[in-house]
C-alpha cells in the first residue's frame, strides 16, 4: 500500500509540473513581455535550484527522516509554483522558478530511499521504480494536455489556472506521502536503516563526497549517469525539436507527435520490459541502453538523408529513444543505492541527481551552439559519441563489479577515521 501512494504521490506531482512546463517560456518572454532572455534565465535558474537541491535534500534524508524530507520539498514546490501566480516583474519570476526547481528536485533522493525502506527484493523494488517511472510520464502527458484547454498565452493571467494546479499537485503529493508514512514498519533494507543516520550524522559533508568517488564502481556508475542524461534527457525538450524543426524540417504537429509516442511507449511496454529482463544484471541492462541510445541517434542521421520519411523516423525516433527508457528508470537509482557507502544512500543519491540535472542543464546550450552555427551533423555525431561511451562505461562497471573492486578498503579509511573523531 505504501509503495502505491509513492508511486500515486509521483504521477500527481508530475502531472502539476506537466501543466507548467511546456508553456512557462513563451509565457515569461512573448506574455508578459519580458523577453526571451528573462525566459531562458527562468528555466536555467529552475535548473540551478534543482542542482543546489538534490545533494542538500539527499543528505537530509540520510540525517533526518526521509518521509518529511519528501513533504517538505514538495511543499517549497508548491510555494513556488504559487508564487508564479503572483510574480508581476522578471526578478520575481526568477526567484519562484529557483524555488520550485529546488522543491521538485529534493524530493527525489528521500523518495527514492522512501522504496528502498518500504519495499524488499531487487525485483520488487525495479517493479516499483518502474510504476513510479510510468507513473510520472503519464502525469506528465496528462498535465500538458489539460493544459492546454485551459492556458491562455494572450492574457497576462492565462498561467494562472496551471500555476495553481502545479502548487495544489504538489500539496497533494506531500500529503499522500505523509499518509503512507503513518505508521511505518522498520526499514527493509540496511542500506536504508533509520541506524544509519548516525554516520551520517557524524561525517561532514566533504568527507561524505570524498567518500563516494572512492569507489571505483560509483565512479563508473556516474559515467555511465552523465553519459546516458547528455545521450537523451539533455536534448529531450530543446536540442531534439530544434534538429527537428532546422535540420529535418519537419512541422511542429511532428514534434508533439513523437513526445506522445514517447509516453505511450514508455506506458505500454515498461511492465513487459521488467518482467522480461528482471533476472537480468543492471550495468548490462545499462549497456543495452547505450546501445539503443546509438540506434536512436543513428535514425536521426538516415533521417537527415531521407526528407521524404524525415518526420517517420523523427517520430520512431523517440519510440526507440523510450524502449531504452524503460530499462533506464527502473535500474539507475537502486544500483547507485547498493553501492553507496554505508549510511550515505541519499546523499550519494543526491550527488547523482545533481549531476544528471547540471548535464541537462548543459545540453540545450550545446544544441543551440552547434545547431545555430548549422552543424547538424556534428550534433548527431557527437550524440552518437556520448551513446557509445555509456556502452563502454556499462561495461567496465560490470567489469568491476565482477572483480569485487566496487568497495575498495582504501574507501573505508576516511570513514573509520571521521567515526573515530
Amino acid at each position: 500500500m505504501r509503495a502505491r501512494l509513492l508511486i500515486l504521490a509521483s504521477a500527481i506531482a508530475m502531472l502539476g509540473w506537466g501543466t507548467v512546463l511546456p508553456y512557462q517560456y513563451a509565457y515569461a518572454a512573448d506574455t508578459r513581455g519580458w523577453g526571451s532572455l528573462a525566459a531562458a534565465a527562468a528555466s536555467s535558474l529552475f535548473s540551478v535550484g534543482a542542482l543546489l537541491a538534490a545533494p542538500l535534500g539527499g543528505r537530509l534524508a540520510d540525517r533526518r527522516s526521509p518521509v518529511a524530507v519528501a513533504v517538505g520539498a514538495k511543499l517549497l514546490a508548491a510555494v513556488g509554483a504559487l508564487s508564479l501566480v503572483v510574480a508581476g516583474s522578471p526578478g520575481a519570476f526568477l526567484v519562484g522558478m529557483f524555488v520550485f526547481g529546488a522543491g521538485i528536485t529534493a524530493a527525489s533522493p528521500a523518495q527514492t530511499v522512501l522504496v528502498l525502506r518500504w519495499v524488499g527484493g531487487g525485483e520488487d523494488r525495479r517493479r516499483v521504480f518502474a510504476w513510479q517511472f510510468t507513473g510520472q510520464a503519464l502525469g506528465m502527458a496528462v498535465g500538458a494536455f489539460v493544459a492546454g484547454f485551459v492556458v491562455d498565452l494572450d492574457q497576462p493571467h492565462g498561467m494562472w489556472p496551471a500555476f495553481a494546479a502545479a502548487s495544489a499537485g504538489f500539496v497533494l503529493s506531500g500529503v499522500l506521502i505523509l499518509v503512507a508514512g503513518r505508521g511505518a514498519p522498520r526499514p527493509v533494507d540496511p542500506l536504508a536503516d533509520e541506524g544509519s543516520a548516525a554516520v551520517a550524522d557524524r561525517v561532514p559533508a566533504r568527507l561524505a563526497v570524498r567518500l563516494i568517488w572512492a569507489s571505483p564502481a560509483l565512479r563508473w556508475t556516474a559515467l555511465v549517469t552523465v553519459t546516458l542524461a547528455l545521450g537523451f534527457y539533455a536534448q529531450f525538450e530543446s536540442g531534439l525539436p530544434a534538429y527537428a524543426l532546422t535540420v529535418l524540417d519537419v512541422d511542429e504537429l511532428a514534434i508533439g507527435v513523437a513526445a506522445a509516442v514517447n509516453c505511450v511507449v514508455i506506458i505500454a511496454l515498461q511492465m513487459v520490459v521488467v518482467r522480461a529482463t528482471a533476472r537480468r544484471g543492471a550495468p548490462a541492462l545499462l549497456m543495452v541502453v547505450g546501445a539503443i541510445w546509438t540506434v536512436s541517434w543513428l535514425l536521426l542521421a538516415l533521417a537527415s538523408t531521407a526528407p521524404g520519411l524525415a518526420t517517420v523516423l523523427f517520430v520512431t525516433t523517440f519510440a526507440v529513444f523510450a524502449v531504452g527508457e524503460t530499462m533506464y528508470a527502473p535500474i539507475l537509482n537502486p544500483l547507485t543505492a547498493s553501492l553507496a557507502p554505508q549510511g550515505m544512500v541519499g546523499t550519494t543519491l543526491g550527488v547523482f541527481t545533481a549531476l544528471q540535472t547540471g548535464v541537462s542543464a548543459v545540453g540545450p546550450l550545446v544544441a543551440g551552439v552547434i545547431l545555430g552555427a548549422g552543424l547538424g551533423a556534428l550534433f548527431v555525431g557527437l550524440h552518437v559519441g556520448i551513446s557509445l561511451l555509456a556502452v563502454l562505461a556499462a561495461w567496465r562497471l560490470r567489469r568491476t563489479l565482477r572483480t569485487g573492486s566496487a568497495e575498495p578498503s582504501e574507501a573505508t579509511a576516511p570513514l573509520d577515521a571521521a567515526l573515530a573523531a
